[in-house]
């Protein structure tokens, strides 16, 4: 067979690149790094995991007691068939709300997720997209009525001013930063708000140093700079803005002496941080993990998108660009969440977390619907149940019984907090499903294990979740089964099945995923192989400031500085700076035995969150998990760089290696995220290591810690101790 190049989308970590791949006799020799160039990423490496032995081939069901690691191996047609089986008795039971489904960062077709889970019944869907862009995209949406595009580079080249809140694009996010450093040959401002001096703050004009957790309170103080100073832009504010007047008054709560005294940084530099921002327009902020993870998430957040509001930067060339939906069959019709039943809505668990829930869902999407024709599917697909709510019900049946979950390109063992708490729900549960590359600590406990297509197995349609008219087609550019080798499937086959099996079949008309992908792009009059061939479609020319056409996509239709949303949910209005449930200030008798403010989820290469850890050239650069400790901290503990040592909260423990680093302030520690060990053994009570660094072993899942409208849980501002590891031999940590 002749060689072929192939065009597909990598998923590797969040840029979503077109790539080619030359393909011979269904084996990828190479892949095209001509659009990669500024990748740190090895490709190499990239089909060392493809080609990984230890990828899963076939299905699996479990033989053994669960953690016991034997396992037989059978075919796709019997275990869709088991699972659908045991499902119907399950709900037969317990109800549809029985089941939940959890799903990695936009590795899989999350839309089919929701499709199956609202034609089943249960509105029990769990994602990383409350930490992760889906708050974002709720507040965001709340206060301007659609999602800022931040995605492309184009935008920064029309940019004089970048403000990075809690992000650090060289290791999150690399054609974002290809873009930031073009924009910086041309003239922007670089503002980097972080608590470590990252790559980003390296190259930043004014690098702000905050204590971890206190971003709103930073954010309202150079509001307050920007309107006391009158440096916001008025005639954009008295026309297209709601709320101005008790925003104002929110932000005399805030002068830069209190300020200052929060958030550790020097009140100078907030006011020159709110002058730079307000007067090199047109800016843009690009706020990042660091402020999601945050216990008050949604106030950084709003604050963020004020920030923005008040200074005119809104739908304009090189700001907050609204660029509108694409007019295709978006995510959101799939989902087909009318099929869900008003009184199974009710009982998604953490319905208290309102914003993210159905009351916040329709009182958002209905404005956006009104004015821009089609809703904002980043909204977190459809609704979500926070985590902590999930694993409390299935470990205790709080409030009512959850008895199956279904995990798809996701790892909660590793990626959720109270790790102890999540091995509890996992054991406890009557079925678990998990759908993946690799055995990993949560396959471990499950009782079918299935085979999981790359992204190099599957065709892919990428559009942002409909926040913008872009669409992006990439084609399979091998075969996921292969006779006599392995048979592994896209998670639309597996939906499908499923939901054919259980009573489904009428809403599954497609037999293929380009069948499926036909019939969304068709009121476009295109198909998928035509898109294929055009790579990317694009309008030919961005249109601005919309709103004075149609207004915003929200209930007053202008951009709601006062949050008329949060208001009829029973929350504040406006953004309020809350003090970290766990810090010196709130709980001081804990912060004496827990000295260190510890901090997680910094992105680094040359991994993506818990994955890659089993590819042997990454592992070689990258051994052993790492926590980051100022030389001065590092001393007075008796360590030194390379040390083992224990990083201990109220919570549990866990060792990393200690690497000295002059860019965090000496009272906070940075402990990486998402490790595991996939050489040790698999059984109970190893499970590949997943005690040894996890961090999330030291992280709280108390729902009262969550974010009061978000249901976001916070990943950082734990009160913590470092202290060394007893040692014997080299290499080998043991508890002392």
């Amino acid at each position: 067979m002749a060689k072929e190049i192939k065009h597909t989308i990598c998923f590797r970590c969040k840029p979503r690149c077109r790539l080619e791949l030359e393909v011979e006799d269904n084996q990828i020799i190479k892949v095209s790094t001509s659009s990669i160039k500024k990748c740190p990423r090895k490709w190499a490496s990239d089909l060392e995991r493809f080609y990984h032995p230890d990828r899963l081939n076939y299905p699996l069901k479990r033989v053994g007691e669960k953690g016991e690691n034997k396992w037989q191996q059978i075919t796709w047609d019997e275990a869709l068939g088991e699972i659908a089986a045991k499902l119907q008795v399950l709900k037969d039971k317990y109800g549809a709300e029985t089941l939940g489904v959890t799903a990695g960062t936009s590795r899989t077709y999350e839309e089919l997720n929701s499709r199956f889970l609202n034609l089943f019944g249960s509105p029990n869907q769990c994602g990383q997209a409350q930490i992760c862009h889906g708050n974002s995209a709720v507040v965001a949406t709340t206060l301007y009525g659609w999602w800022p595009y931040w995605m492309h580079i184009e935008k920064l080249l029309n940019t004089r001013c970048i403000m990075l809140i809690g992000r650090n694009p060289p290791h999150s996010h690399q054609t974002i930063w290809e873009g930031i450093e073009k924009a910086k040959k041309n003239g922007a401002k670089l503002i980097v708000i972080d608590p470590r001096r990252s790559e980003s703050a390296e190259s930043a004009d004014l690098w702000l140093q905050l204590r971890p957790g206190t971003d709103c309170a930073l954010l309202l103080g150079m509001i307050n700079v920007i309107i006391e100073q009158n440096l916001y832009d008025k005639e954009f504010v008295s026309k297209w803005c709601h709320g101005f007047d008790e925003l104002a008054q929110r932000a005399k709560e805030y002068p830069l002496d209190k300020v200052a005294e929060i958030t550790w940084v020097p009140a100078d530099q907030i006011q020159a941080a709110a002058r730079m921002f307000a007067t090199q327009t047109p800016s843009c902020a690009m706020e990042g993990m660091g402020v999601a993870h945050q216990p008050n998430s949604y106030g950084a957040i709003a604050a963020r998108h004020i920030i923005s509001a008040i200074v005119g930067n809104v739908d304009v060339q090189g700001g907050e660009e609204l660029l509108g939906p694409a007019p295709f069959i978006t995510e959101h019709e799939i989902e087909l969440p009318d099929a869900l039943p008003a009184e199974q809505r009710e009982k998604i668990l953490g319905k208290q977390f309102k914003l993210y829930s159905w009351p916040g869902y329709d009182l958002v999407q209905s404005s956006v619907e009104r004015v821009w024709g089609k809703r904002c599917d980043m909204f977190g697909y459809t609704c979500m149940a926070p985590a902590p709510s999930l694993y409390k019900a299935i470990a205790y049946s709080d409030p009512y019984p959850v008895r199956a979950l279904i995990t798809l390109s996701s790892n909660p063992m590793v990626t959720i907090p109270n790790t102890k708490l999540v091995h509890k729900a996992l054991k406890s549960l009557d079925l678990y499903v998990v759908v993946d590359y690799f055995m990993t600590p949560s396959a471990q406990l499950a009782d079918y294990v299935l085979p999981a297509a790359m992204w190099q197995e599957r065709d892919f349609l990428w559009n942002f979740h409909n926040t913008t008219p872009v669409i992006v087609a990439g084609e399979a550019a091998v075969a996921p089964t292969i006779p006599g080798k392995h048979d592994r499937r896209t998670d639309f086959d597996f939906w499908r099945g499923l939901g054919v099996r259980l009573g489904q079949a009428e809403y599954w008309p497609w037999e293929t995923l380009e069948e499926y992908y036909d019939y969304r792009l068709a009121p476009m009059d295109l198909t998928f192989k035509k898109l294929l061939e055009m790579g990317t479609l694009a309008p030919e020319k961005w249109e601005y400031k919309k709103y004075e056409k149609m207004g915003f996509g929200t209930p007053t239709g202008k951009i709601e500085l006062y949050s008329t949303v949060m208001e009829k949910l029973g929350y504040d209005p406006l953004p309020y700076y809350q003090e970290p449930p766990e810090s010196a200030i709130r709980t001081p008798d804990l912060a004496a035995k827990y000295p260190l403010i510890l901090i997680t989820g910094g992105r680094f290469h040359p991994f993506f969150h818990s994955e890659h850890r089993q590819i042997e050239t990454l592992r070689k650069r990258y051994p052993w998990a790492t926590m980051q400790l100022h030389p001065d901290t590092a001393k007075e503990l008796g360590l030194a760089d390379g040390d083992w040592a224990w990083i201990e909260t109220q919570h549990g423990r866990v060792m990393q290696k200690v690497q000295l680093f002059e860019g965090i302030d000496a009272r906070v520690v940075h402990g990486q995220h998402g490790w595991w060990y996939p050489e040790m053994p698999g059984e109970e009570p190893w499970l590949h290591g997943v005690w040894v660094s996890n961090i999330n072993v030291c992280i709280s899942s108390e729902e009262d810690e969550c974010d009061e409208a978000l249901g976001s849980w916070p990943l950082r501002t734990f009160q913590c101790k470092v202290y060394k590891v007893k040692t014997y031999g080299e290499g080998h940590p043991v508890a002392g």
